[in-house]
């Protein structure tokens, strides 16, 4: 099943189904109205909403209209959290070694994370509006979920359990704030603006055998100002799945309905050639270009983001059809 919001003036927008090619949609009204709603009574709504998604792809539904990705919100415009993970440790492998900082041994069994501003998500075709191409713009291509409850204490493959629906992120991050915020010792903040989500949702069935161990075996295409920059696969080197995650989240507390859950960048591992090293699979941020350069070059030499750039992030299926459609945004400076 496939779910996105709908602009309509409001602030949490119009619950729509999207056909499983993505080419058509249907107004969700006499079922749920916000994507809320449904999170918050899955077991009762979620079948409403899935036999109208069947009828969808079957074209026998009488009110379709053309799905348009402009139209969008994030799926969940607004949430009662956002947690962001670094589950490919790869990423903050690269990192560290750039400014020769070595990997504390309990990022491997333990997961990073930071809590994000959840009141004020962007939509998948909505500018990125940034005050200064000083801070250092950058995009980060993600995977995420959005939960139902799950209880405190549980286990990670409980937490799996709670998995709704999946979706891609480009978690924006301003490089020039960060080391100042980290330097206070409490976590990012204003280097975190809000993050923008992926036309559709789907539910993890939509994945087939693609998803797999809480981890989804495909690849993740980040596009920046027409070219393609990264082709990583989002499986294989994901350190911490989603159910370790969330399971991270539940050590103390309670994750309720509506909770989303990000992967971090995705990030896959160098391969020796002529005895350089190499990364065919390309970057899904910026900042992880920069470190391979210093690495390689002693400095980087790819510069962040500026206005009037274009990033573009999405994902296919081994079928070659776009899963979640595309995030395909502009940056901008305010008006």
């Amino acid at each position: 099943m496939k779910l996105a919001t709908y602009k309509d003036g409001s602030r949490d927008g119009q619950l729509v189904v999207v056909s499983r090619d993505l080419s058509t949609a249907h107004y969700a009204t006499g079922i749920a109205h916000r994507l809320q709603q449904a999170l918050d009574d899955w077991n009762f709504i979620s079948p409403q909403l899935h036999d109208l998604y069947v009828t969808l792809n079957q074209g026998k539904a009488r009110h379709a209209f053309p799905f348009d990705p402009a139209m969008c919100m994030a799926p969940l415009p607004r949430a009662y959290q956002w947690a962001d993970g670094s589950a490919y440790i790869n990423h903050v492998e690269l990192v560290r070694a750039a400014r020769n900082s070595e990997v504390p041994a309990s990022f491997y069994t333990d997961p990073l994370m930071y809590q994000g501003g959840s009141d004020d998500f962007i939509g998948p075709t909505d500018d990125v509006v940034v005050p200064s191409e000083d801070f250092g713009i950058d995009f980060e291509a993600e995977i995420a979920v959005i939960t139902g409850d799950v209880p405190m204490q549980a286990t990670p493959d409980q937490a799996l359990d709670g998995i709704r629906l999946l979706m891609l992120a480009n978690d924006v991050s301003l490089r020039n704030l960060i080391p100042a915020e980290l330097a206070k010792g409490f976590g990012f903040f204003q280097s975190k603006p809000a993050t923008a989500f992926s036309p559709v949702a789907v539910t993890p069935d939509e994945l087939g055998d693609a998803w797999q161990g809480g981890r989804v075996h495909l690849t993740l295409q980040s596009t920046w100002n027409g070219r393609k920059v990264g082709m990583c696969e989002a499986g294989p080197e994901m350190t911490f799945h989603f159910g370790q995650l969330i399971a991270h989240i539940c050590k103390t507390r309670n994750v309720r309905a509506g909770s989303i859950v990000g992967s971090g960048t995705v990030s896959n591992k160098a391969i020796e050639v002529d005895g350089r090293k190499e990364w065919p699979k390309g970057y899904s941020c910026i900042a992880e270009k920069r470190a391979i350069e210093t690495i390689l070059d002693g400095q980087p030499s790819t510069a962040f983001m500026q206005f009037g750039d274009t990033i573009r992030i999405e994902m296919k299926g081994r079928d070659g059809q776009s899963i979640f459609g595309a995030i395909d945004q502009k940056i901008a400076a305010p008006d």
